[in-house]
């Protein structure tokens, strides 16, 4: 795979620092995204009907992004204790996030959203895999 073999590995400092660092980026991260969380389920749920008003494009996007973010939140969430266990489980919810993520993106075609954050999550996610067993 060319996020393994072929592209620019990252320095050994760099790997064993995201990994320390990773769970409590992922920690903070969930729990800002709490209330972002609590508006999809609650104010979300209410407005979505509302965002159809925009146009068939507006709803369908505002209904990928509420579905994407919320499984990614949650698989964050999920991911947490096994990251500070360094488990290949927690990595792969990790990976499943970033790839519903890629998905939400190819799906609301943001294009700068799937090249940027999706290759940039994969390219880091691939670097660090050694690290958890």
């Amino acid at each position: 795979m060319y996020l393994v073999d072929k592209a620019p590995p990252l320095p050994k400092e760099w790997k064993e620092t995201l990994v320390k660092v990773a769970p409590w980026l992922v920690l903070v991260f969930s729990i800002l995204s709490l209330p972002a969380l609590l508006a999809i389920f609650g104010l979300g749920a209410f407005m979505m009907p509302f965002s159809y008003l925009g146009g068939i494009r507006y709803g369908f996007n505002f209904f990928i992004d509420y579905l994407t973010s919320a499984v990614s939140i949650i698989l964050g969430f999920i991911a947490i204790p096994g990251l500070f266990q360094r488990s290949r489980k927690a990595w792969y919810l990790l990976y499943y996030a970033t790839l519903v993520g890629a998905v939400g993106n190819l799906l609301t075609l943001s294009l700068a959203g799937l090249v940027i954050g999706s290759l940039l999550s994969l390219y880091i996610l691939f670097q660090v895999k050694e690290y958890y067993k």
